[in-house]
């Protein structure tokens, strides 16, 4: 067994089932956004300080810690690749209720997440585009699978940008039928998403089981990176305790199902890639919980909590 193993082999969803894992993330972005409302985005002005170092942490400062990375460890082609795409995607469709549970600026974490949402329709595309290039393994990759900006563009505009403006539509004319909808939509769309990545790594489990470790290891140290740069970024400004808390959940955790589903479109289901946004997407689930149990029994100064 060779180290380009995983940099040959392809994981093939057929049509129909890259259809439903289409409707699936778009019904999860769709659930995400009848929390959402006109007035998360007017905070953008009456909070600029502590929303624009949320993106800053997302959307620049985590590529770069990748790169960096990247460069260190010289992963497998496909897993760097991989990473990028990752680092690439907006936020965790749970962020805001593992930032919740963390007893973190909850208004922030939603607010982050729909402009994060709209920032991604191009900032995704531009970040792996531009990370990916940067390092000669990846730049070769990139260059065989030749990706039109704008496909990737348009594909992610009906991934994120519609449920989101759909979602927002139903908010604004029933707040109470949305609730009541994303209860519901939050969890029944989360397990079935969870169910298809589950899927994808049972049909392909001979060749994952051999890179199982290397790949959780890597994912693992990845993710706390990505925690550490939100939490570093936010207490660096000098947020409150509770804008931390949101930004370094917003960082850490990021819409890996996003990357997975661009992975099998355009990369035709890279064994790497696949294979590391696959593991993100269960293990942030974990560590987001970890954390958020961790700063749940942490009580907030009753000053901040004022704030």
């Amino acid at each position: 067994m060779t180290d380009t193993v995983l940099d040959t082999i392809h994981i093939n969803f057929d049509s129909q089932t890259l259809w439903i894992l289409n409707a699936v993330l778009a019904l999860v972005m769709f659930g995400i956004a009848l929390e959402i409302s006109v007035e998360d985005f007017k905070r953008l002005f009456q909070s600029p300080k502590s929303i624009f170092t949320g993106i800053f942490s997302q959307f620049l400062l985590l590529p770069l810690i990748t790169f960096l990375l990247v460069w260190l460890i010289e992963p497998i082609p496909s897993i760097a690749l991989g990473m990028f795409m990752v680092a690439a995607c907006p936020g965790g469709n749970i962020s805001n209720f593992i930032t919740h549970l963390a007893k973190g600026n909850s208004a922030l974490s939603v607010s982050l997440t729909a402009v994060a949402t709209l920032l991604a329709v191009f900032m995704t595309p531009i970040n792996l585009q531009f990370w990916g290039s940067l390092y000669g393994p990846t730049a070769s990759i990139l260059r065989d699978v030749a990706i039109s900006p704008f496909e990737m563009v348009k594909l992610v505009s009906l991934l994120l940008a519609i449920p989101l403006v759909l979602g927002m539509w139903v908010n604004y004319l029933s707040p109470v039928l949305a609730k009541r909808m994303a209860k519901v939509l939050k969890w029944v769309s989360l397990l079935f998403f969870i169910s298809l990545i589950f899927l994808a790594l049972y049909k392909n489990r001979e060749i994952f089981m051999d890179y199982v470790f290397y790949v959780f290891w890597i994912v693992i140290f990845h993710n706390l990176l990505a925690f550490l740069t939100g939490f570093s970024i936010a207490k660096l400004i000098g947020l409150t305790n509770r804008d931390v808390r949101s930004i370094t959940i917003e960082t850490g955790i990021q819409n890996s199902g996003l990357g997975l589903l661009l992975i099998f479109t355009f990369f035709d289901g890279l064994g790497g890639m696949a294979l590391l946004a696959a593991f993100w997407g269960i293990w942030h689930l974990v560590s987001g919980l970890v954390l958020s149990g961790i700063w749940g029994f942490k009580p907030i100064e009753k000053e901040e909590l004022a704030s």
